[in-house]
């Protein structure tokens, strides 16, 4: 079959070749389709049976003839080059270089479909990643090794607080080498052009690899940009021994591109048309993070998606939520009050923030502070709203503290600048300087030789 052209195209369905009498067709495989003038493009196998082959385009379908098109099945799958010489590269989402730079020439091509780690095998993440931003490192602190996905609306500053923790973003107490991966699917040029200017203008980009797929690229290129991403990352951090961070963004392109390709097959749709195989397809990139024992290497991903609607019980962000651990989700309400990053805390949650906090990792006070720091704000914010029908002046002494408090919270604590890279040390001491404003009766969560240690109260009071 391997180098046979085959002329046995019975129908064109969008980006959908069906060809027929096609023996021994491999699931994944690439394929290469000879247009009737004589253009060569490049195509994947996506399901086989019976002698029917179904060929997914990675391009248009437009001047293809059923009659006259050839398509040639090459016998291998997916792969990209594989070098050290990535870093500091830019590539599309088939992982060929598109910064005018030379193709990576490496006799190494490991396949994107990846090798599934070993439940056994993985080793539980410990070691503290600091971003340099406080809702994320005080309260919802990201780990070595761990999945913590982002939940953005349309308009959000998502792309600014990728680019900002692909920049800030390290290991303390380390000279391990770091890196990047950042993979962006389905983002317009302006968006392309402000992270490649980012990476660059920063500094950020000699430890960085950059994959993009714009908005008017095929969508296949939306389905493999994630995985020849990670393929990278495996290869860095496996056979370089260097720790990886992953940042995807935009999943929920991923998964419409997911939605239309299933539709164009004529698959029973699943929760508001997407597939119903989403939840495992989903699982095959985020599960490719962790650490292996035996390995000094690891990869931590950080997905980014918009919800729809802003609805986060959308299959995309609910499923999202089932195989990763935790959230970090924006709000547009912190953004009309002009807060950047606006990342409401209480509905975020990082499930790995206790392996990686504490004495000789962060602080011995960390996880005292996060939890009286969440207390305090959702107090404050619950008082809000009832302010808001029975007036502020309705409030006790004690209440009125907790109100301002929710608004020092934000502007001091969750508000700060882009280019503001704070340290963990920083973050807890304004944590404790927020909580002074409160009675020093009221600090239930912290252990009392901590508030004597880091607390900011005045003697006399």
């Amino acid at each position: 079959m391997i180098g046979l052209n085959y002329k046995s195209i019975s129908q064109i369905s969008g980006p959908l070749l069906f060809v027929d009498k096609v023996p021994n067709a491999a699931y994944n495989e690439i394929v290469e389709i000879t247009t009737p003038e004589g253009d060569i493009r490049s195509g994947q196998v996506l399901e086989t049976r019976n002698g029917l082959a179904i060929v997914q385009t990675f391009g248009p379908t437009a001047g293809l003839d059923s009659g006259k098109t050839k398509v040639r099945f090459t016998g291998s799958i997916a792969s990209i080059s594989v070098s050290d010489e990535m870093l500091g590269r830019i590539f599309n989402g088939l992982g060929n270089p598109i910064d005018q730079g030379p193709p990576i020439l490496s006799r190494e091509r490991h396949e994107i479909v990846g090798d599934a780690i070993n439940p056994y095998s993985r080793e539980e993440p410990s070691e503290f990643i600091q971003t340099g931003i406080s809702t994320i490192d005080g309260m919802n602190t990201l780990v070595r090794g761990q999945k913590l996905p982002i939940f953005s609306g349309s308009g959000l500053p998502h792309n600014r607080l990728a680019a900002q923790i692909a920049r800030q973003a390290k290991v303390l107490g380390s000279g391990e080498n770091f890196a990047v991966i950042f993979g962006a699917m389905g983002i317009t040029s302006e968006e392309a052009n402000y992270f490649i200017n980012e990476f660059r203008s920063t500094g950020a980009i000699s430890r960085s690899v950059l994959f993009l797929n714009l908005s008017s690229d095929p969508s296949m290129e939306r389905i493999i940009l994630p995985r020849a991403a990670l393929t990278a990352a495996e290869f860095l951090a496996y056979e370089r021994n260097m720790h990886i961070l992953v940042i995807l963004s935009d999943m929920t392109n991923y998964c419409e591109a997911l939605r239309e390709i299933s539709s164009a097959r004529e698959e029973v749709p699943g929760r508001r048309g997407y597939p119903g195989y989403m939840y495992t397809d989903l699982s095959t990139i985020y599960e490719r993070a962790g650490k292996i024992k035996g390995r000094n290497g690891s990869i931590t991903q950080i997905p980014i998606l918009t919800m729809p609607g802003d609805d986060i019980t959308n299959p995309i962000p609910d499923l999202t939520g089932y195989i990763t651990e935790g959230q970090i989700v924006m709000s547009r309400d912190l953004l009309r009050s002009g807060v950047y990053p606006p990342v409401n805390v209480l509905p975020s949650l990082s499930r790995l923030m206790n392996q990686g906090i504490g004495k000789g990792r962060t602080r011995d006070d960390h996880r005292g502070v996060a939890d009286q720091l969440y207390s305090a704000y959702a107090n404050g914010k619950d008082l809000r709203s009832l302010s808001a029908i029975v007036g502020e002046e309705a409030l006790g002494p004690n209440d009125r503290k907790y109100l301002r408090f929710a608004d020092d919270f934000e502007k001091n604590y969750v508000k700060q600048g882009f280019y503001e890279d704070r340290t963990i040390e920083q973050t807890l001491d304004l944590g404790w300087e927020l909580l002074s404003k409160l009675p020093e009766e009221d600090m239930k969560r912290v252990k009392r030789e901590q508030i004597q240690k880091y607390g900011k109260w005045k003697k006399d009071e």
